[in-house]
């Protein structure tokens, strides 16, 4: 039997298109596209690819973020991120329909090495729409659901958590130095940040047995649920605050300094680590 997100041959199937792009999205898409291209050209982009609820078609205008994958001839340079970070912005003040954009910047070299072949490989051949230029996933095997691949996407999780917990800290004491409003807005980030996370982890620890693949946050947490009920009601938790993030502080204290980690030592017991990352030059 066929699981749910996989192809015919039992792969896990790509999962947006821009067909499935809703009408209110188009011109954020043709936006970013033309602005992409603008910004980057051919010189230093190789392809473009949109990530996400957009490409899914189940993004909700003005909740939904815009999510682009930007693969790069070569290294990234402060001068990309810059960019990258200017497209950001103006892609975000000019389409009240996206509540955020985020642009992640690799090189090409990277997203198909050995060591990413299961983590940013699978990403972009399985989850990533492409957008502009050749689509790298045609140098990218098939996947399947296999522990492997639960290990290589969210076999890191442990190496998270300090920093969620500093975030959450500065938050607790910042409002004096920042202000309410900036502190709530970085537990709401914090928050929806977290949560994703966890859900997504939590489905990936399931995801063999359940022998499928979804990016619904609802079905993940339910998937997760079946397997693991005494955890049942803290993944839930993690789902609803995923689609509307809060700045309660025991709430994010509860996911953060009892599920996370938790859900890192259950992973590692089943899936084992994460193989390391070359060190940053």
């Amino acid at each position: 039997m066929i699981g749910t997100g996989l192809d015919e041959d039992g792969c896990i199937a790509r999962e947006g298109s821009l067909e499935r792009v809703p009408a209110e999205y188009a011109p954020v898409v043709d936006a970013a596209r033309a602005r992409i291209a603008a910004a980057f050209g051919p010189a230093r982009l190789h392809s473009a690819y949109l990530y996400g609820s957009i490409p899914r078609g189940t993004a909700i205008p003005g909740v939904s973020d815009l999510d682009l994958l930007l693969a790069l001839h070569r290294s990234p340079t402060p001068d990309d991120r810059a960019a990258a970070d200017a497209l950001e912005a103006a892609l975000d003040a000019a389409f009240p329909q996206v509540d955020g954009v985020g642009v992640l910047l690799f090189d090409t070299t990277t997203l198909l090495s050995e060591v990413e072949r299961h983590d940013l490989g699978w990403f972009l051949a399985c989850l990533c729409t492409p957008l502009l230029g050749e689509d790298l996933a045609g140098q990218l095997p098939r996947y399947r659901p296999t522990s492997l691949l639960a290990r290589e996407t969210n076999g890191d999780l442990a190496l998270a958590l300090p920093r969620w917990r500093e975030r959450l800290a500065a938050a607790r004491t910042g409002a004096a130095r920042t202000g309410a409003a900036a502190a709530e807005g970085e537990l709401r980030a914090l928050g929806r940040a977290v949560s994703r996370r966890l859900v997504r982890t939590g489905f990936t620890l399931v995801m063999p047995r359940w022998n499928g693949w979804t990016s619904d946050l609802t079905a993940s947490a339910e998937a997760f649920a079946a397997h693991y009920p005494d955890r049942a009601d803290q993944m839930r938790l993690a789902a609803a605050v995923a689609r509307t993030p809060t700045t309660d502080h025991a709430v994010l204290a509860a996911l953060i300094d009892d599920l996370a980690p938790w859900l890192a030592t259950e992973y590692t017991a089943v899936h084992g680590t994460k193989a390391p990352r070359p060190e940053a030059t």
